[in-house]
């Protein structure tokens, strides 16, 4: 696995989003983009804004604006990077990490940008040592995540990999201990002992844990009042978090 080049920035777009991030002084803003042609009194202060912070405006077509963004129905022609300084490559983390204590959530098909969100939100409230979150297979950190997370998806732990099913590989090889959360579980989450380096992953409400599923190797649940009863993702999550850190 290898750095993706954008593994270092948060990209947000759409005008209301950018202009706020420019004007958070905590946060810090690599560049912005603006779409040839793009007008208006909140383009104009996003200009004056960068112009005050010494952020790199770039002038771009409206087409080029949307590979960045990758929402060309949604940017209005603006865009901009924000420097996203815990967010990296798991096996650059790995390395920097040694053998040292961790436990960490692994995101196995969670798509929904409010669930990504709020996990990432719940993940660094409790102080874990972060999110695995894969390149293919999950959202974007834009606007949507962002704000789930109440803006904590700027600061948050986040360990980036081409796919879940790599990165739980890479995880093992390093001597983490891999759990899965399922309904069939044969442990209960909370009873069971966690090793101090032990990831646990969660699956999306429809599949579950599945691309990552071979590289489980402790299967735990959490219990339910009736058979058949489920929790939305982020409120497992959240669960799962509590009890990890107990």
């Amino acid at each position: 696995m290898s750095a993706h080049p954008r593994d270092r920035y948060v990209t947000v777009y759409g005008r209301k989003p950018v202009l706020e991030v420019l004007e958070a002084d905590e946060l810090a803003v690599a560049r912005v983009f603006v779409a040839r042609g793009a007008r208006g009194d909140v383009v104009d202060r996003i200009r004056a804004a960068a112009r005050a912070r010494g952020v790199e405006v770039l002038d771009k077509s409206p087409a080029e604006v949307s590979r960045i963004s990758r929402r060309p129905k949604q940017d209005q022609g603006l865009a901009a990077d924000v420097e996203a300084p815990r967010m990296g490559a798991l096996e650059g983390w790995l390395a920097e990490r040694g053998t040292r204590p961790a436990v960490l959530l692994a995101l196995d098909g969670v798509t929904t940008p409010a669930n990504v969100g709020m996990i990432l939100r719940t993940a660094t409230v409790l102080g874990l040592g972060g999110v695995v979150l894969p390149r293919r297979g999950a959202p974007e950190i834009g606007p949507l995540v962002i704000k789930a997370s109440a803006g904590v998806a700027f600061r948050a732990r986040i360990l980036r990999c081409p796919t879940i099913g790599e990165g739980l590989g890479a995880l093992r090889a390093a001597g983490f201990a891999i759990y899965g959360l399922s309904d069939r579980g044969g442990a209960i989450l909370g009873e069971a002992p966690l090793a101090e380096r032990a990831v646990l992953v969660l699956g999306n409400e429809s599949d579950g844990v599945a691309e990552g599923a071979e590289h489980v190797q402790t299967w735990l649940r959490i219990p339910m009042a009736a058979p058949g009863d489920s929790l939305n993702v982020a409120a497992a999550a959240a669960i799962a978090a509590w009890a990890a850190t107990r």
